[in-house]
């Protein structure tokens, strides 16, 4: 999908003077001025907010959220498979927000980055001098035909959290079906739409064998493109052979929607032509605004889209909001750095960490790709803590500091 994407003749990456942007000017229809502008009220909104309150004063930052409650997603897999609540993953967004920062609660409408203007869909005008993005990510069930109005029939869920999401629901259903003596009646298909299981060598050999060990059968290149809810029928286009179709009849199917940026963002000028927001991979600045930052899930950089990939940017963008504020060069890069805690049963957990190349960048001296206990108890008792007392009070920025202290220096 290509989206035209214009900008002014001779914009460039310009130097940028914004000290004329006095308190209050181009405040529109009482939407005010702010030093640091926050969109979303996400993860990344969060803690970036958090993190801009100690760097210039609760006063002068904004997050602008529609949402009444926050919610931590990772732990979604853990709910569905009914070994966390859904209580324990929401907050109110009143909550969550740090003491002082003003929340704007409305819907971000138009974003116009050459006059330093935010229009929200309630009318307010709001100005700002540095902006901060953090819209996340858009579900395109329309996308696949009979959704959204399937899920009004039983037997069909959707759990979005990040890439490995589908994978967990597999070994987790694989789980309760043991558990409850129905197994050996059950027959677990996944499908997706990838040429590979993970896209990551080392930890896709351990989950093959797990695959083989728990008799699932795995279909690569199958697309979901039509849920006939009535019938309990999935239809799959097969990607490798183009115009055959497969249908599926299905007891419980669990639907992984496609994705894409945020409405608001495409055919804007901060867009890419993909729609993501257009970021220098290292120092999550703008690539032609200068006074224009991003993190997280709407974001052009090219690694997995997880709350764990927020934590590392996090640290980089403070450092890289410090240094243009002091008219400096940003002197920090981002390493791509994500986690995928993969859930393969009640118990265990394969934890991948990886880089922009796709490396392995573990924390722990130990083999990750073996299914640990350990890893399951962090995954859904240490992670949680950390992400509410943690990340989203701007205090962790990922696991780097560490991950050089368990290996000695040497990573």
């Amino acid at each position: 999908m290509a989206n035209a994407v214009l900008r002014a003749q001779g914009h460039g990456r310009r130097v940028f003077d914004v000290s004329w942007l006095s308190a209050r000017a181009l405040s529109g229809a009482s939407g005010g001025h702010y030093k640091v502008l926050v969109l979303g009220g996400g993860s990344g909104g969060i803690t970036m907010s958090a993190r801009m309150k100690r760097k210039v004063g609760a006063e002068n930052v904004a997050v602008v959220e529609p949402s009444e409650n926050h919610y931590y997603q990772p732990i979604w897999t853990l709910v569905g498979a009914g070994a966390k609540t859904v209580k324990s993953s929401g907050r109110t967004t009143a909550s969550v927000v740090p003491s002082g920062v003003k929340w704007i609660k409305s819907r971000v409408q138009e974003i116009d980055p050459d006059k330093n203007i935010v229009r929200t869909d309630d009318g307010k005008e709001i100005s700002y001098q540095y902006l901060i993005v953090a819209l996340g990510i858009q579900l395109h069930y329309e996308k696949i035909k009979g959704l959204p109005e399937g899920f009004e029939h039983p037997k069909i869920g959707s759990n979005y959290s990040c890439a490995g999401a589908p994978q967990k629901i597999m070994y987790l259903s694989d789980a309760y079906l043991r558990k409850t003596g129905k197994r050996s009646k059950a027959n677990i298909i996944y499908n997706t739409s990838l040429p590979v299981l993970f896209g990551i060598k080392k930890y896709a050999d351990s989950l093959w064998d797990i695959v083989k060990n728990r008799d699932l059968t795995i279909n690569l290149r199958h697309n979901l493109i039509e849920v006939r809810a009535d019938r309990q029928e999935a239809v799959f286009e097969k990607l490798d052979s183009p115009g055959e179709t497969v249908v599926y009849q299905y007891e419980m199917l669990h639907v992984t929607p496609p994705m894409g940026p945020p409405d608001v963002l495409k055919q804007n000028p901060l867009a890419d032509a993909g729609g993501w927001l257009d970021l220098d991979k290292d120092t999550l600045q703008h690539k032609t605004y200068p006074n224009v930052f991003g993190i997280g899930d709407c974001t052009s950089l090219p690694t997995a889209k997880t709350a764990a990939a927020v934590a590392a940017q996090s640290a980089i963008l403070d450092r890289t909001i410090t240094k243009v504020m002091q008219k400096d060069k940003p002197d920090k890069r981002y390493d791509g750095y994500t986690s995928c805690p993969l859930v393969t049963s009640y118990n265990t957990v394969i934890l991948a960490e990886f880089d922009y190349n796709g490396q392995p960048l573990e924390t722990f001296p130990i083999d990750q790709s073996k299914e640990r206990r350990v890893m399951f108890h962090m995954k859904a008792d240490l992670m949680p803590h950390l992400y509410w007392h943690g990340l989203l009070k701007g205090l962790w920025g990922g696991p780097g500091p560490y991950r050089k202290i368990m290996h000695l220096g040497m990573k």
